[in-house]
Parts: structure tokens; C-alpha cells; sequence
């Protein structure tokens, strides 16, 4: 390295006297040649890798730039396809609409058409009465029948003057659904009270107990009941209330019927069912072997046994002992027999389907042999495609408390007088 000198020019302080100056020369270092040209050969790499640097930040950003104008395309083309789309399913719905509405109208109408048919069809089948099971050949038979059926009604008397037969069904309320399946639910049919009773079940120990129908029908399940335990459990859905008594079969294979008092909450008697090989008395509710009812004339029991199990029989029992008075053997099938009940001492047998449909009455037996199935019209059930598990009728209100697949029903009867077939 070269040096070169130069003068430095002292600062006033650095005087040696007043009015003097001292010049002192220094060496300062000198770049040559070699080290300015290493110099600018650096500086220009630096500006060149600074304008690759830029070239490659333009280049990204106009990439960038070109992404985000086709993300911008494809946004405008997916919002106007989403706005066709959009309008498409408005009209499609619209068109669902006024299908939905021509549909309705549709089944309206053929439920007009279908409610029309089966008026027409009960009609037929009223004037149509059902034809006699026995055949015109079998005229000893049929006397021996009559013989029996005289003998019957000579031992039998009435205790009451009761005349009245069904003639129709009017009306059915469905009042509301609680409980199971089966059950059984009705008023007091020996008094005038106003309390209702549930046997929910078939194989239960508690009764329920409402103050009126009002009560039941706005109480929220059971909560407003009155729970009465029972000491014994009972067996099947044919249990009746009579004259301030629960009357019911004990759950076994004994068959014991059951009369307890619901005021003392005692039992007050009980007798096993003199009949032997006991069948259930009808073939759609399997549950039930003994059918307890109770109308103007007192307390019955429908039963069947393996000895007639194509039949079902009938019982007149003393409500106050629970001995059995007199018997019958009616012509009424078990085979799709769903229920029963009696009125003025005539029993109606209840006829449905394993697959359930309209319930009806095909088949009556009158102790006092005053009607008879062929006399007595056919009466169906309003259109209801349930079960019943029991039918219960009323003598005061003319009513039947039916329990259908768990709904409670009432069945409103227009009656006329026996004879006037």
C-alpha cells in the first residue's frame, strides 16, 4: 500500500503561542486500483441480485394477480349457477306444492268414494242377513236344538222387564289413550255413580279409580286416580264393576272369581269357576278365559270349555253369593271372536280378524230366546281397524266403554224393544 501525506491543519487549541500555527503532517491509507475494482465488481453483483430479486417478486406477484382473477371467475360462475340452482328448486317446489294439493284432493275424494261403498256394503249386508250354519237336511238337529233352547227359557225367568236390543251403533268419541294394549275400563253399570275404573293390563294388581269421565279424560295418564292394590292379581281383560264391587279373575290356573268391595277394601267372597278344561273364550284375545259382565238383569259370565271349544257358553251367577244359576251352550263361535257383551239378557258376540278391521256384532244369543241371529241385524262398528280387548255396556247411559289397541272409546247404542225385529 502507498501512503501519501497531507497536512493537517491543528485546531486552535494545539497553538504554541498566540498569533502561531503548526503544521504537522500524517500518513493517510490510499486504495489502489485493485481493491476499487474488487469494490465495483461487488457492487455491481449486489444490484444485479437485487433486480433478479425484484424480477422474481414482480413475477410472483403477477401469478398472484392471475389466481386471483380466475378465483374471481369461478366465484361469479358458481354464484350465478347457485342462483339458477336456487331458482330451479323454487320451482320444484312450487310444482310439489300443487301435486302435494291435487293429491289430497285426490285421496279426499276416494275416501268419500270408500266411506260411500261401505254404507252401501252395510246396508246389504243388514238386508242380506247371515246364512244358517245348519243345512235344511238336518231337520232332527234342528228340533233337538229347539227342544233345548224350550227348556232353557222355561227355567229361565226374567228379572226385570227388560225388552231393549241393539238396532245400531250411533256414534264413537275416542276420549284419550293410556295403558297397554289390554285393559279394560268402565263406570259402576249397577249404579248411578260417576267414577270410572282402569284395569290396566292383563296381569295386574291395581286398580285405578277417577271421580268422573271429566277427570279421566284431563288427567295426564294415571296422576289424578285413585290407586286401589288389590290382593290378587287378575288374569285376562273380563272384569266388570257392579252395584259398589269389583267383580274379577283371579290370575291361575284355577279360575277363581273374585268379589271385593271398593268402598271397605276387603274381599268380600270368592268361588272357583265350576268349569272344567277351561278354553279362552275368544280366539282373538287369548288372555282372557272368563268375561265377567253385568246389565239390567244382574251378573254374567261368558266362558268356553274343551268340551264345546267351537262354542262359546254362558253363565247367569248370583252377584251376591258367586254361585251359578243356569247355563247355556250358544251358537256363537269362538273363531275370530274378539269380545263380548250382554243386554237385557242377550248376549252379543263381538267378530274382527287376526289382521285387525271393522269390528261387528255377527253372532246373538237371548236367554229368553226372543232373538236370534238370523232376526237381529247386523251391526259394525264405526271404521276403527283395532282390536278390542274388552267391551263393557252401560244399562243407565246406554253406552259401551270399549278398550281398543289402548285408546278409550265410548260407542253411543240406538236401542228399540226385542220382538219389533
Amino acid at each position: 500500500m502507498e501512503w501519501i501525506w497531507i497536512l493537517d491543519v491543528l485546531s486552535p487549541g494545539s497553538f504554541a503561542g498566540a498569533g502561531q500555527q503548526t503544521l504537522t503532517t500524517q500518513p493517510v491509507p490510499f486504495l489502489n486500483m485493485r481493491t476499487i475494482l474488487l469494490l465495483t465488481g461487488l457492487l455491481c453483483l449486489a444490484r444485479a441480485q437485487n433486480q433478479a430479486l425484484m424480477d422474481y417478486l414482480e413475477r410472483r406477484l403477477l401469478a398472484i394477480e392471475d389466481r386471483i382473477s380466475t378465483w374471481h371467475d369461478q366465484t361469479s360462475r358458481y354464484a350465478s349457477e347457485l342462483r339458477e340452482f336456487k331458482q330451479q328448486m323454487v320451482g320444484m317446489l312450487e310444482n310439489m306444492d300443487k301435486d302435494k294439493e291435487t293429491l289430497r284432493n285426490d285421496l279426499n275424494g276416494m275416501s268419500t268414494r270408500v266411506e260411500r261403498v261401505e254404507r252401501e256394503m252395510d246396508y246389504l249386508e243388514t238386508q242380506n242377513g247371515a246364512q244358517p250354519c245348519v243345512d235344511v237336511d238336518d231337520k232332527l238337529v234342528e228340533q233337538e236344538v229347539t227342544i233345548v233352547k224350550e227348556k232353557n227359557k222355561a227355567k229361565y225367568s226374567k228379572l226385570t222387564d227388560c225388552r231393549d236390543m241393539i238396532s245400531s251403533i250411533k256414534a264413537m268419541k275416542i276420549l284419550k289413550r293410556v295403558g297397554g294394549a289390554k285393559g279394560m275400563w268402565t263406570k259402576d253399570t249397577g249404579s248411578s255413580s260417576a267414577k270410572v275404573y282402569i284395569f290396566n293390563g292383563t296381569s295386574e294388581d291395581t286398580l285405578y279409580e277417577f271421580r268422573s269421565i271429566r277427570d279421566f279424560t284431563a288427567s295426564p295418564g294415571m296422576a289424578r286416580a285413585k290407586a286401589i292394590n288389590l290382593p290378587h292379581s287378575w288374569g285376562g281383560s273380563g272384569h266388570t264393576i257392579y252395584k259398589g264391587h269389583a267383580y274379577y279373575v283371579k290370575d291361575g290356573k284355577e279360575f277363581q272369581v273374585i268379589k271385593y268391595d271398593l268402598q271397605n277394601g276387603t274381599v268380600v267372597d270368592s268361588a272357583v269357576f265350576p268349569a272344567q278344561e277351561q278354553v279362552p273364550v275368544y280366539s282373538l284375545t287369548s288372555d282372557t278365559y272368563i268375561d265377567l259382565a253385568a246389565d239390567e238383569e244382574g251378573l254374567w259370565a261368558i266362558y268356553a270349555t274343551r268340551e264345546n271349544e267351537r262354542n262359546i257358553c254362558l253363565a247367569k251367577m248370583d252377584p251376591n253369593t258367586l254361585d251359578i244359576e243356569q247355563t247355556w251352550d250358544t251358537p256363537c263361535p269362538r273363531e275370530n271372536a274378539e269380545a263380548a257383551f250382554v243386554i237385557c239378557g242377550t248376549v252379543y258376540v263381538v267378530y274382527n280378524t287376526k289382521l285387525p278391521s271393522r269390528s261387528r256384532v255377527q253372532c246373538v244369543f237371548d236367554v229368553s230366546d226372543m232373538v236370534t241371529t238370523d232376526e237381529a241385524p247386523l251391526v259394525y262398528f264405526p271404521k276403527r281397524y283395532g282390536a278390542h280387548s274388552s267391551l263393557k255396556y252401560n244399562p243407565l247411559e246406554q253406552l259401551i266403554y270399549a278398550w281398543d289397541d289402548g285408546y278409550q272409546i265410548l260407542y253411543k247404542l240406538i236401542m228399540k224393544k226385542k220382538l219389533e225385529v
